[in-house]
């Protein structure tokens, strides 16, 4: 791994303009913040994990990072270019060096298409110059690397079982060689035995392509077996970020520590003796975010500062977007449940 980020996103943003009210000509449009100044910065070989709530923004950042939905701000890419913004034309350039694992195994997929076809799609758009015998040797050979027969090439999606079409779309990932692979939520819509084998399969081909993640996920739990670093969102905003094992051993911001009660522990007298923290009220509409901290409407420890000020992701090595950090008192959580 080397001192130099592969990608560093600084002050990202996305906004949705939205019609207004009843859709009427003369109505005012309306903004939707889907993602409110976001900095990371991403080395070569690391995974990433982001988690949080569904409409935290997690998607959103993913899709903005690769040109799918309109954004603000920059993504730095190794070679010091500014990918937000890019035309078609420029993006083309590093289409092949980030790819995307969707959520959805099946619907991802083209279904008219064999699965020879997905695989080699990428390859023949960004190599036109190889003959039709290498490009289905590599889609074999990349089949076989990802669990699947290589004698299965021409058969279709609709044939084969959900984790097996995610690994499909692992497979389409990958034939080029990419040096990022932006995962979006990859095991949410598996089963729990499946989930792990996907996981596994997928910590493995890092290990052996060198390859940096961005896992999305709203299971810590996931999330905490194969990210180097993690990053937590609310709202469109990060509000922790830091080391897997020091974010698991030490939350500093109540919404992370919030997340984390939530994880079902695997021993029952743990599981019995462990207490929650309360979140009170729904998540905030991204059209009408509240003022200062945008989780001061759900934060147990909330103060009158909170609603003034929003708060720095400050903190070194343990960032943390809080002005109240630290663990919170036994007043501060339910009773035992």
């Amino acid at each position: 791994m080397t001192d130099q980020p592969l990608l560093e996103a600084r002050d990202l943003r996305v906004t949705f303009q939205l019609p207004g009210q009843g859709a009427l000509p003369w109505a005012k449009p309306r903004l939707l913040h889907a993602v409110g100044g976001v900095d990371f910065t991403l080395m070569p070989g690391e995974t990433l994990g982001v988690v949080g709530e569904s409409g935290s923004g997690k998607s959103t950042l993913a899709r903005a990072l690769i040109g799918l939905a309109p954004a603000d701000g920059k993504a730095i890419w190794q070679d010091g270019t500014n990918l937000i913004g890019l035309s078609p034309r420029r993006m083309m350039r590093y289409r092949s060096q980030i790819q995307m694992v969707f959520q959805d195994p099946l619907a991802s997929l083209n279904p008219r298409m064999t699965v020879g076809q997905i695989i080699a799609e990428p390859l023949t758009t960004h190599h036109k110059g190889l003959g039709r015998d290498e490009v289905r040797r590599r889609v074999k050979d990349m089949m076989d690397r990802v669990g699947l027969l290589p004698n299965q090439i021409n058969r279709y999606p609709h044939e084969f079982s959900g984790g097996q079409c995610q690994r499909i779309g692992i497979a389409r990932a990958l034939i080029v060689q990419p040096k990022l692979v932006i995962c979006d939520e990859p095991v949410s819509a598996l089963d729990v035995s499946i989930q792990a084998q996907v996981i596994n399969l997928l910590a493995e081909l890092q290990r052996d392509l060198g390859l940096a993640l961005i896992f999305i996920a709203h299971d810590l739990s996931v999330v905490k077996h194969i990210s180097d670093r993690v990053l937590v969102m609310y709202l469109g905003r990060v509000m922790e970020l830091a080391g897997a094992d020091q974010l698991y051993a030490d939350p500093q911001h109540p919404y992370t520590q919030a997340l984390l009660s939530a994880v079902p522990i695997p021993d029952p007298e743990l599981e019995r003796d462990k207490r929650i923290i309360p979140l009170s009220g729904e998540l905030p509409s991204p059209m009408n975010p509240p003022s200062g901290c945008v989780f001061r409407t759900r934060c147990p420890r909330a103060q009158e500062r909170c609603a003034m000020d929003r708060p720095d992701l400050t903190g070194g090595a343990h960032l943390t977007a809080c002005h109240y950090p630290g663990a919170l008192s036994p007043e501060e959580l339910t009773v035992s449940i």
